[in-house]
């Protein structure tokens, strides 16, 4: 096994089931000319820091367009394991365990890598993977400004009337003077293979923030961030063109 303090074993794992409510088809639907998957891929395999790359998924159509991609896809994940309400942790461990049974392989970390987030860099990728060994930490995740502040949230009563929703501080509150808060944009999770093992979680209480643009943290979960990515990437090609 590669030695951690060189060139640790990170396997790369993009997580896509067949199954999606908001747009059917989701990780194979066409955007920019490629299937939403592809970009996932595409940027993944450009890594340098990514042992070996390979896609876990329930469905064979999605299976062959990774396989296309260059990806490797030596598994079907289990149905159990990719329906609406299954967890990412089961998940993880699934590969994991499949990949030590099979290859003979034990990665020290797992890059999780979500295909609704195409916007993601190899340069992300790179600086999450050196802030994980620089900072020895048990995980980065991606996040992003949030764009609203929670002290600006409201809850709406049954009769209609808005209420305060937790705390709030009184009098107007500027943007400029409110603190800064961040949200998890789904586009970096980079976790150390034994906390996903014996804790089954994400976060602990040595994860690090990797803060990224809002330009690279579009995650395409409905019809309307489908339509904004197909904007961003014709803006891109424009500004390559001009």
């Amino acid at each position: 096994m590669k030695s951690e303090s060189k060139n640790p074993y990170i396997l790369g794992l993009i997580t896509a089931r067949g199954g999606s409510k908001g747009i059917p088809r989701k990780n194979v639907t066409l955007v920019n000319g490629k299937p939403l998957i592809a970009w996932t891929i595409e940027t993944a395999l450009k890594s340098t820091s990514l042992s070996r790359v390979i896609v876990s998924t329930d469905d064979e159509e999605i299976a062959r367009v990774s396989s296309d991609c260059s990806a490797e896809v030596p598994f079907l994940r289990p149905k159990e394991l990719a329906q609406d309400d299954s967890p990412h942790i089961p998940v993880i461990v699934h590969a994991i365990e499949w990949l030590e049974s099979h290859s003979n392989e034990r990665p020290d970390y797992v890059f999780l890598f979500e295909p609704t987030s195409p916007f993601r860099s190899v340069e992300d990728i790179e600086n999450a993977t050196r802030l994980v060994r620089e900072k020895k930490a048990d995980s980065v995740i991606g996040v992003c400004r949030a764009p609203s502040h929670p002290y600006n949230a409201r809850l709406i009563a049954q009769d209609g009337r808005l209420e305060n929703h937790g705390y709030r501080p009184e009098g107007y509150l500027y943007r400029q003077i409110l603190p800064p808060v961040y949200v998890v944009n789904g586009a970096i999770y980079l976790v150390r293979r034994d906390v996903v093992i014996e804790k089954s979680t994400l976060i602990t209480e040595k994860t690090y923030a990797y803060v990224m643009p809002a330009e690279r943290s579009l995650n395409i979960d409905d019809p309307w961030d489908l339509y904004l990515a197909d904007l961003i990437f014709r803006d891109r090609n424009g500004a390559k063109d001009s």
